[in-house]
């Protein structure tokens, strides 16, 4: 049975010890949902970019875990977001290849790639929230919004 019973949570982003709890609570999570193995190592990776990004570009944040439901389909969202310098151009920090150096080496593009829905908000001295969505039992089929 799947339930939202440990699912649902809002942890902090303040240091690199922090940045292994969100792992933690996604790989948990999302196993706990139903999603297979490499669909939660796909989440995992994709959350331990942007937590890192909101702790390393954002100066600290916070990410908030939601289980959705649709039909059969369970979900598994994570909004990151920081009151940090926001990201000026919202398309070169997304493109193939873009890096400011320090991460995974796979930036915004490749966490977008690893989830069904992918949305970002930022705009220059005003913070960045990303939220990712993954989902049971669906091809992967991302959907944008920034």
């Amino acid at each position: 049975m799947h339930t939202a019973e440990g699912v649902e949570a809002r942890l902090p982003i303040r240091s690199d010890m922090d940045l292994v709890w969100v792992r933690q609570h996604v790989r948990q999570a999302a196993a706990q949902l139903g999603f297979g193995l490499v669909d939660q190592t796909k989440l995992v990776t994709a959350a331990s970019e942007l937590a890192r990004n909101t702790l390393v570009y954002g100066g600290g944040g916070t990410m908030e875990a939601q289980h959705l439901v649709d039909g059969s389909s369970h979900g598994l969202r994570l909004v990151f977001s920081d009151q940090g310098p926001g990201i000026a151009d919202v398309e070169q920090a997304l493109s193939d290849g873009y890096t400011s150096g320090g991460g995974l080496g796979m930036g915004l593009g490749g966490a977008r790639r690893l989830v069904h829905e992918f949305a970002i908000d930022t705009a220059p001295g005003a913070g960045t929230t990303v939220r990712v969505t993954s989902w049971t039992g669906r091809a992967p089929r991302p959907r944008e919004e920034y």
